[in-house]
């Protein structure tokens, strides 16, 4: 399965904040919409990512909610395409130990897929192949 494949089937609805976003607006954003990381532009470009671990980082270190999220995020976000298979991106993130790619092509962020989506894509894809091989069994 294609990163395509499972856009078509989520959507491509990316929550993202600009840098000068504070921490606060974020705290709210994650909060407000039960997710744990917002893509941050500049412009229409990706500059970066915020995640709940950046957020618990930042905090440890004494900063306030003040801060602005060019302070705390991740500016060398690994991004992914339409074309890239699900499998390896599955060991991709695993490796990095991140959960969240955006999905990006000719520098327009179109999507965002999480660990949690490529787990449940892939429970699918075994679901429905149990299923045939019973209906085949079956016959």
């Amino acid at each position: 399965m294609r990163v395509a494949d499972l856009i078509k089937k989520k959507g491509s609805t990316v929550t993202a904040l600009p840098t000068t976003a504070t921490l606060a607006e974020l705290l709210e954003v994650l909060d407000d919409q039960k997710i744990g990381a917002v893509v941050v532009l500049d412009g229409e470009a990706v500059a970066g990512i915020v995640s709940e671990r950046d957020v618990v980082h930042h905090l440890r270190g004494g900063a306030g909610s003040g801060a602005a999220l060019s302070e705390l995020m991740t500016t060398s976000v690994q991004t992914c395409t339409m074309d890239d298979d699900l499998t390896h991106l599955a060991t991709t993130m695993t490796q990095g130990r991140f959960r969240h790619l955006p999905v990006v092509e000719d520098g327009r962020l179109l999507g965002i897929i999480s660990i949690g989506d490529v787990v449940k894509a892939r429970l699918d894809a075994l679901e429905a192949e149990r299923d045939h091989l019973e209906s085949y069994l079956r016959q």
